[in-house]
């Protein structure tokens, strides 16, 4: 008897662990698997700024169709980091081209999870070259634990949360904004 009540609790915590990785928990909220990357950003308390972004570029139904996409997505504390005034300054209308730029060099065509980006770190000897939708470049590394990411101006960015799984691709949360040439 005591031991199927262990058994039994054993594969309860293993069904909430399991649930746990398909739909991790970003900004609060639930990222499930079945949804596209909009349907899930928009939960995240987390991603209020970028969701504002893409909504003011008129990447809405981009970032909503079949893909698949890899989006490098950068937190409120992230954009927050950026000189006074950026944010409010790229999401005003006439600067729409400007921030359909920015936007778009965080995202690669394709499904990478770190497990491809590891890949691909291998296959270039300790650092991939990623090249973004805008057609810019990413430089991708390992440090220790951690995946980084350096921009063409040469910030860099840490992947906070890896492969939250979309289902028109996947979300790797970064804690700054990458900035093209």
């Amino acid at each position: 008897m005591k031991r199927t009540f262990l058994t039994v609790i054993a594969l309860v915590a293993l069904a909430f662990n399991t649930q746990a990785q398909k739909n991790p928990m970003v900004g609060g909220a639930a990222m499930y698997a079945d949804k596209d990357i909009v349907d899930n950003a928009v939960n995240s308390k987390d991603h209020t700024t970028l969701v504002a972004a893409v909504k003011a570029a008129g990447l809405v139904e981009t970032l909503k169709s079949a893909g698949p996409f890899t989006v490098f997505a950068p937190t409120n504390e992230a954009f927050s980091k950026l000189p006074a005034g950026t944010v409010e300054t790229v999401l005003k209308p006439e600067n729409k081209a400007l921030l359909t730029k920015i936007l778009t060099y965080h995202v690669v065509a394709g499904k990478m999870t770190s497990k491809e980006i590891a890949k691909a770190i291998k296959a270039g000897n300790g650092k991939a070259e990623l090249t973004t939708v805008s057609g810019g470049k990413l430089w991708a590394w390992m440090e220790g634990s951690k995946l980084v990411l350096k921009d063409e101006k040469g910030g860099m960015a840490t992947v906070t949360i890896a492969n939250v799984h979309q289902k028109n691709g996947v979300i790797h949360v970064i804690n700054s904004v990458l900035m093209p040439n």
